[in-house]
């Protein structure tokens, strides 16, 4: 699967990147179809549209690390799995953008969640990075993506429940 990157609503013009303004000027959030990461998703959109600012929407395909072991059929069931949750984004993503008119930026990165969240908001020079709360129990203890992105401290982190 190569990265994707495509573009809706309005055309967004970069101004010059200043940490410290007024408000966010480029929001990115970590989705998926789980109820928080779209809840995530709503709550940057929402903040995107109020701040005038842009949106800049981060999908991870993220084989499990069985994946490499597995037999071609799972791995292609898996990816058909991708496929549908990023055509369900996709839709709902140009969708909103126009009814929002807010400037998205849709990606979708393949790797670990953590380091391609991570290096996509370096890339975009995020001002904010928003992500869902994990749903699994075990995160308690090993960390979740918001947690690790919080510890970063690179930028603001909105962690949505």
């Amino acid at each position: 699967m190569e990265q994707l990157v495509e573009e809706y609503g309005p055309r967004w013009e970069p101004g010059p990147y200043e940490r410290g303004t007024d408000g966010p000027r480029v929001i990115l959030t970590g989705v998926d179809t789980s109820p928080t990461g779209l809840r995530a998703a709503a709550y940057a959109a929402g903040l995107a549209r109020r701040q005038r600012a842009r949106l800049v929407v981060v999908y991870v395909a993220s084989p499990k690390v069985w994946t490499g072991l597995a037999a071609a059929a799972v791995v292609d069931v898996q990816l058909r799995s991708f496929e549908e949750e990023i055509k369900q984004l996709r839709d709902e993503l140009a969708a909103r953008a126009h009814e929002l008119s807010v400037p998205v930026t849709f990606m979708v990165r393949r790797g670990e969640t953590f380091p391609e969240l991570r290096q996509a908001a370096l890339d975009e020079s995020a001002d904010l990075v928003v992500v869902g709360a994990s749903e699994q129990g075990g995160h308690r203890l090993v960390g979740s993506v918001g947690n690790r992105l919080v510890r970063a401290a690179t930028w603001p982190v909105v962690v949505v429940p």
